[in-house]
């Protein structure tokens, strides 16, 4: 016996909905942080005040605001040291992790660099946020780790060559 309301036929196609459903469970979340992060480089890289030193919106302000709250203050004086290096370095981490994200190119690493830079925003900018889960950062280096650890299996650039490699085999 199936059990109540199956039959053979409709246990195939719920198997078949389950596995489909599986393999595209990551999809929003990859489709989420990939324009999120797109979205992050594209405002930091048309601003002209965000690579500054010093100044309203700039990075340098920003740093030095957060330096004496930081949980990991040497993060900050690493910035500190060439703040719009270290802006440019974020904004095109970020514009590279979102990239990768969206077409699922090298998912798994670009999850990791999503990851490191949400943990590294958060042990900085966002750690004197009271209560915690105010700030974005931490739920966001969250949300990456199923990334991180499933990859991307549907609609990705990384599935395409993995179907292509097995073709030529």
């Amino acid at each position: 016996m199936l059990g109540y309301g199956t039959n053979v036929r409709g246990l195939g196609e719920s198997r078949g909905l389950k596995e489909l459903a599986r393999e595209h469970a990551l999809l929003p979340l990859r489709i989420f942080l990939g324009i999120t992060f797109i979205y992050a480089a594209l405002d930091k890289l048309t601003d002209s005040s965000f690579f500054r030193a010093s100044g309203a919106g700039s990075i340098g302000e920003t740093m030095h605001g957060v330096r004496d709250s930081a949980a990991v203050p040497a993060l900050v004086d690493l910035a500190l040291k060439s703040p719009g290096a270290f802006g440019y370095a974020i904004a095109i981490g970020e514009l590279l992790v979102g990239i990768g994200t969206l077409i699922g190119f090298r998912a798994r690493l670009a999850a990791l660099g999503g990851a490191l830079i949400s943990l590294s925003l958060w042990l900085t900018v966002s750690w004197q946020v009271k209560p915690y889960y105010f700030g974005n950062d931490l739920a966001y280096f969250i949300a990456w780790l199923p990334l991180l650890l499933g990859g991307a299996a549907a609609f990705s650039a990384d599935a395409f060559l993995a179907s292509r490699r097995r073709r030529i085999r």
